[in-house]
C-alpha cells in the first residue's frame, strides 16, 4: 500500500483516531496537503484522496492510484474548490479565515471535518505566532454549531509532542452519524 511506515507513523495522532469515521465512498480533501502525510495515511486506509496546496511535487512523483494532487492557491480571490462534495475534509496545521466557514459547505450528508490547526497561546512557545494563524477560543465549535455539524470530539488544549503548542482540533459529521453501525476510533 502507498506510504512507508515513517509517512504512516507521521499522520496526526487526531486524524488517525478518528480517520475511520470517513464513509468509505467518496472524496477525501487534504486541504493545504503540505508533504501528503495525511494523504498518505487515507489512501493506506483505502480513500480516495484529492491532495491540494500550492505545491504538490512531492506527492506527485509517488504516482499513487488513490490520490489525486491540485496544485492552488488557497489564499486567492476565488475559491478554487467551489461547488466540490467531499465525504471528508482533513485540515492540519493550517488557517486561513476567509475560506474556514464554507468548508462545512463542502461535505455530503454523513461527511466528517477532521480540523487541528494551532490556537491562541501558541506564540508561547514559538511559530506560528500571528493572530491570523491562530484559532479563537472555541472558534472550531462556532464554525460546526453555525452549520448544524454535530461534533463529535473536541479539544482546546496545550500539547508536548511532536513540540510544545497549544492546539485546538475538532472531529465533526453533517447530518449526524444515522443508520451507521457505531464507530470504533483508533487511538
Amino acid at each position: 500500500m502507498p506510504g512507508t511506515h515513517n509517512e504512516l507513523i507521521d499522520a496526526s495522532a487526531w486524524v488517525k483516531r478518528f480517520a475511520s469515521a470517513i464513509p468509505q465512498e467518496g472524496l477525501v480533501l487534504d486541504l493545504a496537503c503540505g508533504s501528503g502525510r495525511h494523504s498518505l495515511y487515507l489512501a493506506h486506509l483505502g480513500y480516495s484522496v484529492l491532495a491540494v496546496d500550492r505545491d504538490t511535487t512531492s506527492l506527485e512523483s509517488l504516482k499513487l492510484p488513490l490520490i489525486q494532487t491540485e496544485t492552488l492557491d488557497l489564499e486567492g480571490e476565488v475559491w478554487p474548490l467551489a461547488n466540490h462534495q467531499f465525504a471528508g475534509i482533513v485540515v492540519t496545521n493550517y488557517l486561513y479565515r476567509p475560506y474556514l466557514d464554507l468548508l462545512p459547505n463542502m461535505l455530503v450528508d454523513g461527511g466528517i471535518l477532521i480540523y487541528e490547526t494551532f490556537a491562541l497561546g501558541n506564540s508561547e512557545f514559538g511559530k506560528p505566532s500571528n493572530p491570523n494563524f491562530l484559532l479563537n477560543p472555541g472558534e472550531l465549535l462556532t464554525l460546526a454549531q453555525s452549520h448544524g455539524l454535530q461534533v463529535l470530539a473536541y479539544e482546546d488544549i496545550y500539547v508536548d509532542h511532536p513540540k510544545p503548542a497549544m492546539i485546538q482540533r475538532i472531529c465533526a459529521v453533517k447530518g449526524g452519524l444515522k443508520g451507521r453501525i457505531p464507530l470504533q476510533f483508533a487511538g
